[in-house]
């Protein structure tokens, strides 16, 4: 490596800024928000109902799962304890 690369893969130390007032903290917080704000981009009325069914179909499957878990370990539960499992009554 040349001295010239070398030198300038260092670069130059940090200025140290004076740190801002607690109010001037919070009017940049602000306009960062604002500006990140414009950025948003709202869904199609198509995107909003497509993203609306995949949430609600995946829901209902996760309904499902956690059913038949609940059912299985439930009746695991009654097996191993003596209990009356769900089908026998």
């Amino acid at each position: 490596m040349t001295e010239t690369a070398a030198s300038s893969s260092k670069g130059r130390p940090a200025k140290k800024a004076a740190k801002a007032g607690f109010f001037a903290r919070i009017a940049l917080f602000v306009r960062q928000v604002i500006g990140e704000l414009k950025k948003v981009v709202a869904p199609t009325r198509k995107e909003l109902i497509n993203y609306t069914l995949v949430v609600l179909v995946f829901v209902a499957i996760m309904m499902v799962i956690v059913s038949l878990l609940d059912l299985g370990f439930g009746t695991a539960v009654s097996w191993v304890f003596g209990g009356i499992a769900p089908g026998d009554r």
